[in-house]
């Protein structure tokens, strides 16, 4: 876009600035191409004029709109440069107190100076399993990115950390391992992550020292290796180290000290194993006052010395070894002191009995002799011979100080690899995390070796990230398949090249080492001559020839060649070395041997991984020398070079710590220092990568959700991506500024500035609109207010006026009357007069102008007359002539062509062909000729009769021309007569003329009255048309603002009825749910209908009845299992127990129905075997009393077919009930159908109390018939025992008869007659109900093609006639299912008072039957009978007393099958809450009951182990946890309800109190139990809370609830998951969802009441606390919008409660810091009286939570406003009287205390059966 589109008036811009680097100004007007400068105004008012360069024609950089300004990752900015990235940086460090800032893939860490709390284990816990981006920026975000990908990707990873000395890097290095030590743990028992922590002392004390510009500044590299296992646990770790500062130890700069360790020495000198030291303060040693800083502020030497001790502890470094290290090192203190002298010029001397040198020479184990000579003395070798040659002073001192290095720099070595050797791990590493410390970019104002390598290493790490960075972001382009080019970046390999490349400076500086004279001065004229005007990077100063300079990436730096060979060289006197290597000090003799023969103080190394390190490994021992003179420039070479490699090969993170100011000074930033290391440590270059390509990258639905304001509805489409598309092209006219990729459209640098900037005006225009309308509503109102008091004066002076006016009126129109009457005389009169005279004068005129006529046409006729005369002479004086000539033509020519033909006629006539030819002619001729006569006979006629036309026509023409003769004769005659009247006339017009001039006159007078009257008038119309035209303005002004009224209203709704479509379409997905689980639960019946098939086939292959006894009260044994009869079908069941938690209640209602029917199934089977033993005795009795047996049998067997027809009847209408009740469960309904209240659930509730009331009147009935059969058994068994006389023999031989064994066939056959029409019956009855199923799922297929089929075409609808159809198929669809189940209530209702009345009939007839039957049953031949009377026989069960007996042997087979293996999900979901505690506590029973100790305690024992081990196998299942929860809590209260003490006695029955225990006191076992209660309890928390944990985030912050109150606001490279709601992320329903099936699960596994309500507020405890926190360290959470988002959410989890009744659980209390937060939001934050509304409204929340949540306040649009510092430093001060933790997150491992209040059980136990499907067969009830 052009630049006079952004350059506008009020456009803000950054200029240079000397002391700011960079100053804000706003543009004063509008830039118009070609100005040469600009006019400008900063933000101190001042104006300024800035001049553009005439050459570039470069406009100042763009600032950012507000609403960008502060946010988490810079590469979100819509405008890239360096003071855009600058700004941002100081905004959040001193604003926001914010340290940490992404900067595409890079984490930019400025040091704050000052402790903050954000390291602590809370915060760890927070990062831990987050996304980078989705929290705000840290070290630990970068730290769990590292570790994911090491875990995702299989590939090492390294975290790169650079900056200056004291930007941090060693702190942010520090933390990153720690990090990875809490977060991964460890594999082993040896606590390798306290060892990689333990390491960091002791290489801070010994590496690390004060500077100027760091009180703990690194003087080394060091890479730090983090080993993992597969499991990805700390295994061990690995360090390499790189350029130690070996020239600190001999010499310190002031205001800075040598390393942490000899001052941590000199404090500790007076401990008494350091005594033998001869230590004392670092003041009296050479070399540690030499910086004349011994102390630092804040750090207690002798306390960091116990640290460092217990360090080397902890990494196994025995203490005999630590003594060892501290008797080198204060050698080497006293090896500083030692004094040397001179001799004469050219030697020199130490002096004799020298205190230091002497204990130097005790702590090394070397003769004072030896040490003394080599320190002044050097060996020469040639050739042939070895000279001892004394060298100077100065030499002996260098010599000495080389010695301190060397001995230094090898006891570090060591240190360094003892360290890795204990932090080796001697499991095999499968990946690692290196963590790269190492010195960032530097230039002081003098340079040396130390720099040039630092700069150089520098070089080689600042290659490797811009190719990294260049390989993201084509990464990126390629993935989104967009078309990028090459982007053009610093490629700094040149600079490496003339550092490390053949003949490079490296290079050069070995050679010259090599050299025997080589110095500083020739290695610089040999870079002269190599490098110089051939090498754009290398430059020569002016004034020195012992110096170069090198243009680096960040800057150039002037290097002095003076000392660079020196200490490359790094030479120390070999015999000094071989003075040390004779040592008796073992240690010392270790650090100069080789590292083959090193030992250890851990003991040998352990087998494992070769490490890399940079001391180069010595092979053989002719090597030595050789290795020894290794120039330092090479190895550090190769060690950087092995570094590059490691780093290439692993996945790099960068972090880029950087130094706010010199002066060390907390939260104060000075750009110029800030700016200087942007630029050196890649930042900048980062930014300028990213600006080249496309730096903005928004997905669709954010670009949808954030510039929605920018759309028409038109441009709305269901494709977002298209939509996007669209719009941008409106906006946006250069294409080439935005790219569409596959998921995110990329945009050029501006872009989103222009876009936002769109997006502000929009919006400002609407809130001006709304402004405009308020006020234009205010003052209308009182305008109107206005208007009517004045139209009230008005209308009282409009009276008076009016009745003034009416007075005037009715005078003038009396004057007007009398005018009008007197005019109209004088008017009437003058009239008529001059009516006369215009009438004499008109007829004398016309009397004129007619004779005028007259005469004018008497010589007109008279001339045409002779016109006509002679032109008809001559028109027939030429025709003659004509004629005559013609006539004589046409003769001429006729005889001259007749001559001719009379020649053919003749020489024709002489053939006789032509005589023929002649007459046939002829005879033509005579009737052509017959034929013409005819026309003109017929011409003649009609000739005729024209002629005589034109005879009458002439003849009435003359006499028409006669009369007109005789009328001019009469105006003739006329006019002379008037001719006499001419002269009066002529003196009438006199007289006329007078008047007439008379009358003009006046006629002047009434035109000037009249012109003065129209001017008049026309100014006024003109005044009416200038009010007319403002009232029109007016009215247009109020069409507009009531169009625009309703355009808002319209929008308003459009967006209602968009939410409204979309929760119906949720709904729409919900009944689809609940359609699948029918679907389910179908298929779960079907399975059943098929076991049922089974168990009838099996009935089929019984043997048949009658060949086998059975005892007569076995049925009503099994009628005792009525109680348990629903718990029977474990299989069944299984299947639906999902089912039953969403729909309890049908369900519920479903089953027990479905076991009733069960039941009467049975109940009839044993009906049907009484029958058959009573055919048996009856065919018995037959021999004796046949005539009298039939008439009794065949009424039985009536009686008995009626009774089973009545069952089989009753069994059909129960089972129509069931298919009825099928259906009405089948068929899709709201949820809230079969809600309590609702009609559907009146009509279930009814059903099942008639069913229920039918039920037992059928058991009544079976009894009474059980009783009947008994009675009649018993008669019959008395008359075969009053008749024993009759031998067995005879009726045996009675049997033999063949009339008997034809009724026994007969019998046998009708009997298996009667079996087979039950079993067809049956089988009828099933084929029916399949058939009835069947028809159900073709129904529901039916209805799920109908709601698919209506969904679609709903689809294709506009929003409002979609919402219409959709609630009109609603509405039809419940009344529908309404009147289905009025009507069915309607036939239940018929058949229930059907049934009433048969079985009223029935009972009549079967009392008639037995009184009949009993009258008959008396005979003559036989003794008299007692008459059996229908008898009611009550079911007598057993008297339990609750117990439950067992082997010891089935013991654990008991714990086996009831806690081992029995799954909540299943078989335990249907059995009574509690079950298996109540079976433990009834075995427990017995085994007090016969007094066996040993068997109570062996129960109870099992019993806990056995659960421990459940929970063990199966602990993170939630229903198998809240299970035995309830159960051990059950069990629980049961030891204390059948304990026998009075305090839980008075809450039991009598009946209970008899069975409480009697033997034994279990108060220990209950407190064991209570223990394990605690611990199940804590689990379940903790499974609860793994199943929440992913789910809190995401629906409580990111996910918009509200849709559309929050906007999106731009992100960078690090984006967050998107805020709206996307396919596969969780909402709040999901939360409220889980929180429902937890407790439905709870109070389904039968969880006391008031253990729930602890349970949710522990829920609700982890909800608040995890967003909390979420909230806390996500600023761009932190707004007005997500507080309303956040306080809807929380109003949403308080009506779960409500809906669940537990608003007295104190669960509300626990969200009440989020509440706080949520307003914190929300209120006004400007005045000190929102700052005491602020403190007195948030108790609940500390003050370092308040100062966090308006530190991280970030506006979402522009009309918010920040939160200013002065008014968060108000709310601290007002609030610094607090007292509460420092602790910034709330604990979310807080576990509230738990109880167990005792919840007595009213279940008797002597009713609790055991179901068979828990396979407890081996107990017996007691």
């Amino acid at each position: 876009m052009a630049a006079s589109e952004l350059y506008t008036k009020h456009a803000r811009v950054w200029i240079p600035d000397a002391e700011e680097v960079w100053k804000s100004a706003e543009l004063l007007k509008d830039y118009k191409q070609g100005d040469a400068l600009l006019q400008l105004r900063l933000d101190d008012g001042t104006d300024v004029e800035h001049k553009l360069d005439p050459k570039t024609k470069n406009l100042p950089h763009l600032r950012n709109p507000d609403i960008l300004v502060g946010e988490n990752d810079l590469t979100a900015l819509s405008y890239l440069h360096e003071p855009a990235i600058l700004h941002n940086l100081k905004v959040r460090f001193m604003d926001s107190k914010l340290i940490y800032t992404y900067c595409g893939i890079v984490l930019v860490a400025i040091n704050p100076y000052e402790t903050l709390p954000i390291y602590g284990a809370d915060i760890i816990n927070a990062y831990s399993g987050q996304n980078m981006g989705d929290m705000d920026p840290h070290i630990f975000a970068v730290a769990e990115e590292s570790y994911k990908q090491m875990a995702r990707d299989e590939r090492n990873q390294s975290i790169i950390v650079s900056g200056e000395s004291g930007a941090g890097k060693t702190v942010s290095a520090k933390y990153a391992m720690r990090y990875f030590a809490t977060v991964s743990g460890s594999a082993s028992e040896t606590n390798v992550e306290e060892k990689v922590l333990a390491s960091n002392p002791i290489m801070e004390s010994i590496g690390n020292a004060k500077t100027t510009r760091n009180d703990n500044s690194s003087r080394f590299g060091k890479y730090i290796e983090i080993g993992f296992d597969k499991k990805y646990q700390i295994i061990g770790a690995n360090m390499r180290t790189y350029l130690l500062e070996k020239s600190r130890v001999v010499f310190q700069a002031d205001d800075e000290r040598n390393y942490h360790i000899f001052y941590q020495l000199c404090a500790s000198a007076q401990l008494p194993e350091l005594k033998v030291l001869k230590l004392g303060q670092a003041t009296n040693f050479h070399y540690t006052k030499q910086g004349r800083s011994p102390v630092i502020d804040g750090v207690d030497d002798a306390k960091e010395m116990v640290n460092t001790r217990h360090a080397c502890t902890l990494l196994g470094i025995s203490e005999p070894y630590q003594m060892g290290i501290f008797r080198i090192l204060a050698a080497i203190l006293h090896l500083g002191n030692v004094e040397i002298k001179d001799r004469d010029s050219d030697s020199s001397i130490v002096p004799p009995n020298n205190a230091h040198l002497t204990v130097f020479c005790d702590l090394m184990g070397v003769t004072y002799q030896d040490m003394s000579q080599w320190l002044c003395h050097k060996k020469l070798k040639t050739a042939a011979e070895t000279y001892i040659k004394p060298i100077p002073k100065l030499q002996a001192v260098n010599a000495r100080d080389a010695l301190a290095k060397h001995i230094y720099a090898k006891l570090f070595d060591w240190i360094v690899d003892h360290v890795n050797k204990a932090l080796r791990s001697t499991v095999s590493q499968n990946s690692f995390i290196g963590v790269l410390d190492i010195y960032g970019f530097e230039t002081f104002e003098i340079n040396s070796f130390e720099q040039f390598c630092i700069n150089y290493a520098n070089e080689k790490l600042q290659q490797q990230f811009n190719m990294h960075v260049f390989k993201l972001e084509q990464e990126e382009y390629m993935k989104e398949q967009i078309p990028w080019t090459l982007i053009d970046f610093y490629d700094n390999q040149p600079c490496i090249n003339l550092i490390e490349a053949k003949m490079g400076i490296l290079d050069l500086l070995d050679e010259e080492c090599r050299m025997p004279k080589g110095s500083d001065d020739t290695w610089a004229q040999k870079l002269y001559n190599t490098h110089l005007n051939k090498c754009a990077l290398f430059h020569k100063p002016r004034l020195s020839n012992k110096a170069f300079i090198i243009q680096h990436f960040a800057d150039k730096v002037e290097y002095q060649c003076d000392g660079f060979l020196e200490k490359n060289k790094d030479t120390v006197n070999e015999e000094q070395i071989t003075v040390l290597k004779t040592s008796k000090f073992e240690l010392l003799v270790e650090l100069f041997q080789d590292e083959e023969k090193a030992t250890t103080p851990t003991g040998p190394p352990p087998g494992g991984r070769t490490r890399l390190s940079i001391k180069q490994t010595k092979t053989r021992p002719g090597q030595t020398s050789r290795d020894h003179k290794k120039t330092v420039g090479l190895q550090f070479r190769n060690s950087l070079q092995l570094l590059m490699d490691t780093l290439n090969a692993t996945t790099p993170h960068y972090v880029r710590c950087i130094k706010p100011n010199d002066n060390k000074h907390p939260f104060t930033f000075d750009p110029s220092r800030a700016v200087q290391q942007l630029r050196a440590c890649g930042v900048l270059e980062t930014i300028r990568i990213s600006a080249a390509g496309f730096p903005s990258r928004w997905t669709y639905q954010e670009f949808f959700s954030r510039y929605r304001v920018l759309m028409k509805q038109k441009d709305v489409l269901n494709d977002r991506r298209l939509t996007c598309r669209n719009v941008l092209e409106k906006l946006i006219k250069d294409q080439d500024k935005y790219q569409f990729g596959k998921t995110k459209i990329f945009f050029r640098a501006g872009q989103v500035a222009y876009l936002e900037k769109l997006r502000a005006d929009k919006l400002r225009v609407a809130c001006i609109r709304i402004q405009k309308t308020i006020r234009s509503w205010l003052l209308r109102k009182k305008y109107l207010r206005m208007r009517s008091a004045a139209i009230t004066i008005q209308r009282y002076v409009r009276g008076y006026q009016a009745r003034c006016l009416a007075k005037f009126l009715r005078r003038t129109q009396a004057a007007i009357t009398i005018q009008k009457f007197q005019r109209m005389y004088r008017e009437r009169k003058r009239y008529r007069r001059m009516q006369a005279a215009s009438l004499v004068v008109q007829c004398m005129l016309r009397a004129y102008m007619a004779r005028q006529k007259y005469q004018a046409m008497l010589r007109e006729h008279k001339t045409i007359i002779i016109q006509k005369r002679v032109r008809g002479w001559l028109a027939r004086l030429y025709y003659k002539r004509s004629l005559e000539a013609v006539v004589y033509l046409q003769c001429c020519i006729r005889r001259m062509r007749a001559r001719r033909e009379l020649k053919k006629l003749k020489i024709e006539a002489r053939s006789v062909e032509h005589f023929k030819k002649l007459n046939i002619g002829m005879e033509n001729k005579i009737m052509q000729l017959q034929r013409k006569v005819d026309e003109q006979q017929k011409d003649k006629k009609a000739m005729t009769e024209r002629l005589n036309s034109l005879a009458n026509s002439y003849s009435v023409e003359s006499e028409k021309l006669r009369n007109e003769v005789e009328r001019l004769r009469l105006t003739e005659e006329e006019a002379r007569n008037n001719s006499n009247r001419i002269n009066t006339l002529l003196e009438e017009l006199a007289r006329l003329k007078k008047e007439l001039c008379d009358t003009q006159r006046d006629k002047r007078i009434i035109e000037e009255w009249a012109d003065t009257y129209k001017m008049e008038t026309e100014q006024l119309v003109a005044e009416l048309k200038e009010q007319n035209s403002l009232l029109k303005i007016e009215k247009d002004d109020l069409n507009r603002l009531i169009q625009e009224q309703n355009q808002e209203m319209t929008e308003k709704m459009e967006k209602a009825l968009a939410e409204e479509t979309k929760q119906l379409e949720c709904e729409l997905n919900e009944e689809r749910s609940r359609y699948q689980n029918l679907l389910t639960e179908h298929r779960r019946l079907e399975d059943r209908h098929d076991d049922l098939k089974e168990e009838m086939t099996l009935m089929v292959n019984i043997p048949k009845p009658g060949h086998r006894r059975t005892d007569s009260t076995h049925s009503s044994n099994e009628s005792e299992y009525t109680y348990n009869s629903e718990f029977a079908e474990p299989e069944e069941n299984a299947q639906g127990a999902e089912d039953v938690t969403k729909a309890p209640l049908d369900m519920s209602l479903f089953l027990k129905l479905q076991k009733r029917v069960t039941e009467l199934e049975q109940e009839k089977q044993s009906l049907q075997n009484e029958l058959d033993k009573k055919e048996e005795q009856a065919y018995r009795a037959r021999a004796r009393e046949e005539d009298e047996q039939n008439r009794v049998r065949g009424a039985e067997l009536e009686y008995e077919s009626l009774k089973r027809q009545e069952l089989d009847s009753e069994n059909k209408k129960l089972k129509n009930d069931l298919n009825e009740l099928r259906k009405a469960l089948s068929e899709k309904s709201p949820p809230g159908v079969t809600a309590p209240g609702s009609p559907a659930y009146k009509v279930i509730m009814e059903q099942l109390n008639s069913s229920n009331e039918e039920l037992e009147v059928r058991k009544e009935e079976v009894l009474i018939l059980r009783s009947q059969l008994v009675s009649q058994k018993e008669a019959i068994h008395q008359k075969q025992t009053m008749t024993e006389a009759m031998p067995c023999m005879e009726d045996v031989r009675k049997m033999k008869d063949a009339g008997e064994i034809t009724q026994a066939y007969i019998a046998l056959k009708e009997s298996n007659r009667l079996l087979e029409s039950q079993l067809q019956t049956l089988r009828k009855s099933h084929e029916n109900e399949t058939e009835v199923l069947r028809e159900e799922l073709q129904s529901v297929k039916e209805d799920n093609n109908r709601q698919q089929q209506l969904l679609a075409q709903n689809l294709q609808l506009p929003p409002e006639a979609r919402i219409e159809a959709s609630l009109q198929h609603e509405i039809t669809r419940l009344t529908n299912e309404n009147l289905d189940l009025m009507e069915q209530l309607e036939k239940q209702d018929k058949t229930v008072r059907k049934l009433k009345k048969q079985l009223k009939v029935f009972a009549k007839k079967i009392g008639e039957l037995e009184v009949s039957g009993q009258m008959e049953n008396v005979s003559p031949g036989q003794i008299i009978d007692e008459p059996i009377h229908p008898v009611n026989i009550p079911r007598k069960e057993k008297d339990f007393q609750g117990m439950l007996e067992y082997k010891k042997e089935d013991e654990s087979k008991l714990v086996k099958n009831l806690i081992l293996e029995l799954k909540p999900r299943g078989v335990a979901v249907n059995l009574i809450p509690g079950l298996p505690a109540y079976i433990l506590f009834m075995c427990l029973r017995h085994a007090d009951y016969v007094n066996d100790d040993q068997k109570v305690r062996t129960l109870l024992t099992s019993t806990i182990n056995g659960i421990k081990k459940i929970l063990k196998k199966r602990g993170d299942d939630y229903e198998t946890v809240s299970f035995w929860l309830s159960n051990t809590c059950r069990f629980l209260h049961c030891l204390k309800q059948y304990s026998g003490e009075e305090s839980f006695m008075k809450h039991n029955t009598p009946r209970q109190n008899e069975h409480c225990l009697s033997n034994f006191d279990l108060a220990e076992y209950r407190q064991v139990l209570s223990d394990l209660a605690i611990q199940i309890y804590q689990q379940l928390v903790k499974v609860m809370e793994n199943i929440l944990q992913p789910m809190i985030v995401s629906g409580m912050l990111e996910h918009e609830t509200i849709q559309g109150v929050s906007g999106v606001k731009p992100t960078g490279l690090r984006k967050r998951t998107s805020s709206i709601a996307d396919e596969g992320t969780y909402t709040l329903d999901s939360i409220l969802r889980q929180l429902n099936s937890f407790h439905s699960t709870m109070c389904q596994h039968g969880t006391d009441p008031e253990l729930i309500k602890q349970v949710v507020k522990q829920m609700f405890y982890i909800i608040g606390a995890v967003t909390l926190n979420n909230l806390l360290l996500r600023k761009d959470m932190c707004s007005w919008s997500k507080g309303m988002q956040i306080r809807y959410n929380v109003s949403q989890l308080e009506e779960w409660l409500r809906d669940k009744n537990l608003m007295t659980s104190g669960a509300k209390e626990t969200l009440e810091p989020l509440i706080q937060a949520a307003q914190l939001l929300q209120v006004k934050k400007k005045t000190d009286e929102d700052a005491e509304a602020i403190c007195s409204m948030c108790n609940a929340l500390s003050t370092a939570q308040i100062v966090k949540v308006l530190n991280l306040y970030t506006p979402v649009n522009e009309f918010e406003e920040r939160v200013s510092v002065a008014f968060i430093r108000t709310i601290q001060i007002r609030l610094r009287d607090r007292k509460e933790s420092p602790q910034l997150l709330m604990d979310t491992k807080n576990i509230y205390p738990v109880t167990f209040p005792f919840n007595p059980s009213s279940l008797a136990l002597e009713t609790i059966q055991i179901p068979s499907s828990l396979n407890l067969l081996f107990l017996t009830r007691v």
